[in-house]
């Protein structure tokens, strides 16, 4: 390992501690997934045996998606950045040790071109000017750029010889997009969306299927260890070619996709938001599957009203938000009693806290508990679960 990245690792970033996003830079990699191992062992440990967490080769620059907020401070400087933990105050961001290089490097571009284009920042406060945020999501695989700028206003002077600016200084960027967002609100993107150059949306390949991505939707922040999660998900779920499996929480329905692909007899995804059912259906013709179908819906009813028709699929691949699953939807599935269900979790405490009502409730038993760092340097990981059905149980 070269000095630089030791020097990283003991906290070299100049505004660690203001910025807030990597809690554990502190630690050296390989402290940081013993700190992981022994928190996912301490919440769920009860259940099986944890497996040994599956790190990164190099953890740096993982980041297939960033975004940057614009502030113009007291002197007229323009800054981009982070919100620091807990504030709307703007740390000031060039570069990032778990961004994509590229991505930042557009950032700063914008940041630079908006005097000349007499571009102003927006202020919260006064609830006046223009550039809010600028969001950059890159195709790792396909090498596709999406460059998003979120503006508080649709009228955007001078649009054309902007785009053509940002291009000429960095022409992998393929699609730009305007996302309009008037209102006082956390929300980055604004519910209205205009191409300015491109096709709006990028692709992206994993686990060997394509994948569309537009301005809104939902795709695993890190590609590499995306691969391993999914691929673990899949292991897990054991298919052989004719099982129906459901995929819930899906998203723009990569899990689905993947499984449709690599061994599933006939998938069926459910998704709340509308944008990334849209993309789902797209990316199901995109890798020529005819065995998946999506509905839009929102997760604990379709299962709720699934187990009422007496729909009974093998396989329920589940990867809920950080909130966690419904107790209407653990209900609907310990009623719909898969033979196999697939737990994939961003947040190991309530993952626990599902488990534990499936233990109570249900004839499931956990049968493996496989940690996957997603994203080193801060104190998040990802588990996927495998949970089989007693067969000695009563709904056997």
């Amino acid at each position: 390992m070269s000095n630089t990245k030791l020097h990283i690792q003991n906290g070299s970033c100049p505004v660690y501690k203001k910025c807030g996003g990597c809690q554990l830079q502190n630690l050296s990699y390989p402290e940081q997934l013993k700190f992981k191992q022994r928190k996912v062992e301490k919440l769920l440990g009860r259940f099986c045996r944890v497996e040994p967490i599956i790190g990164m080769e190099e953890p740096y620059h993982y980041r297939n998606k960033v975004q940057a907020a614009f502030y113009t401070n007291r002197q007229g400087k323009i800054i981009s950045g982070v919100y620091q933990s807990g504030t709307h105050h703007v740390v000031g961001i060039d570069s990032c040790m778990i961004e994509d290089r590229l991505a930042d490097k557009i950032i700063v571009a914008v940041r630079k071109l908006l005097p000349s284009f007499k571009m102003t920042t927006y202020n919260e406060d006064a609830r006046k000017g223009f550039l809010r945020h600028v969001l950059v999501k890159r195709g790792f695989a396909t090498g596709q750029v999406m460059l998003v700028l979120v503006t508080a206003t649709p009228v955007f002077p001078s649009k054309n010889n902007f785009v053509g600016a940002i291009r000429a200084q960095f022409p992998q960027i393929t699609t730009v997009v305007q996302s309009i967002n008037p209102h006082a609100t956390n929300l980055v993107l604004g519910d209205r969306q205009s191409v300015l150059y491109g096709k709006g949306y990028i692709e992206d390949e994993l686990c060997g299927c394509r994948f569309r991505i537009s301005p809104k939707s939902f795709y695993q922040i890190n590609p590499v260890q995306t691969e391993v999660l999914y691929g673990k998900a899949i292991e897990f779920a054991g298919l052989r070619g004719s099982e129906t499996v459901l995929d819930t929480y899906c998203g723009i329905g990569t899990i689905g996709i993947i499984a449709a692909k690599h061994g599933a007899g006939r998938v069926i995804g459910a998704e709340l938001n509308g944008d990334a059912v849209r993309d789902a259906i797209v990316n199901a013709k995109l890798n020529g599957l005819k065995n998946i179908r999506f509905y839009k819906t929102d997760a604990g009813d379709f299962m709720r009203e699934a187990a009422r028709e007496s729909e009974r699929p093998d396989v329920v691949f589940m990867d809920p938000p950080r909130a966690g699953s419904s107790e209407v939807f653990l209900d609907a599935l310990t009623l719909m009693s898969p033979k196999t269900v697939v737990y994939v979790s961003c947040n190991p405490e309530t993952l626990a806290r599902d488990l534990d009502h499936l233990c109570k409730h249900s004839a499931y038993k956990i049968k493996k508990i496989q940690p996957v760092d997603m994203f080193p340097h801060t104190q998040h990981v990802e588990c996927v679960a495998l949970l089989t059905r007693d067969k000695n149980s009563r709904k056997s």
